[in-house]
């Protein structure tokens, strides 16, 4: 790689032309990095619902052609002026040389997001009871995290009654599904709690799972975190009281980590078998094949999918 330093470099990238239509494999050019930036080789790379999200181009002005990806791992290649945190060589997000990138670049986004949400955010008490709504890749994460914590009662919250065996895995040992009630969800949860759950993880971006994580919390100390990404012209609304009844909302970005500093620790976790993340990888693709990830995506069948760049 040394031979590159300071040249434009070459590379295949998956090119999205407009939304919503099948990315196209193009050469494309990298300029050398500029002060305080780093140009990387991506090894590997996951991905992401905000990929799709962006791709989608919701709740947002459309800007294209555009190229995707930041759940990925890689090596190094040149730094521009300035950069003295990492080096040629070195692997990236930084970490321990030991860590394999084919699975800890998961890290870099969804799993810490929703890992984050509950153990930095939420912060369960060993005991108590937790509601994760949503049972995606992020919601999962964060139902690990409230296992990890030792919560005693992992209330899964999902639209899509299949994906309770799965959360099984992940902590999760009850589940409601809203549609099979007649009544509010947050009013089932507060039934089943004897009140409402200690803590409520909101990972969906539906501004109506938002407002019953929030109620569905027990007066007096219950809390509420949302992370999913709402649509631009969304509007939370709940009544008054349920604040002054002391509940408390908070909101995150990436389970309030620091990827300079909080990322290498969370890597050290699993490489000391304290978090788990083969469970969180259900596909590997060639870079070839990269369409084969938003499939799975959009059919529910993967939670991560993990695509080798040099293929």
């Amino acid at each position: 790689m040394s031979t590159t330093v300071g040249q434009v470099i070459k590379c295949r990238a998956a090119v999205a032309w407009e939304a919503g239509k099948p990315l196209v494999i193009e050469e494309v050019e990298v300029a050398p990095p500029q002060a305080g930036e780093v140009r990387l080789k991506i090894l590997f790379t996951s991905l992401c619902h905000t990929d799709v999200y962006f791709w989608e181009a919701k709740g947002q002005t459309p800007l294209f052609p555009r190229i995707f990806g930041h759940e990925a791992g890689g090596i190094v290649e040149s730094v521009g002026e300035g950069v003295t945190h990492l080096k040629p060589g070195d692997k990236a997000l930084p970490i321990n040389p030991e860590a394999p990138l084919d699975k800890v670049c998961i890290l870099s986004c969804g799993i810490c997001t929703g890992l984050g949400a509950t153990v930095n955010v939420a912060k369960p008490k060993p005991g108590s009871s937790v509601a994760i709504f949503g049972l995606g890749a992020v919601g999962l994460a964060a139902a690990e995290g409230a296992r990890i914590s030792g919560a005693s009662r992992i209330i899964g919250v999902d639209l899509v009654s299949s994906r309770f065996e799965l959360a099984k895995k992940f902590g999760v040992n009850e589940f409601v599904n809203p549609k099979e009630h007649d009544k509010p969800v947050q009013q089932v949860i507060a039934e089943m709690t004897n009140g409402g759950v200690d803590r409520a993880v909101e990972c969906t971006g539906s501004i109506q799972a938002m407002i019953s994580a929030f109620e569905c919390v027990h007066d007096g100390w219950g809390v509420a975190v949302l992370v999913g990404v709402p649509s631009k012209d969304d509007a939370f609304k709940t009544h008054p009281m349920n604040f002054l009844n002391e509940r408390t909302l908070k909101g995150t970005f990436y389970g309030n980590y620091k990827p300079r500093t909080d990322l290498p620790n969370v890597v050290e976790k699993y490489m000391k078998g304290e978090l788990e993340l083969e469970k969180f990888i259900t596909h590997r693709i060639p870079f070839s094949e990269i369409n084969k990830a938003f499939d799975y995506m959009f059919k529910g069948e993967s939670i991560r999918c993990i695509i080798k760049m040099d293929e």
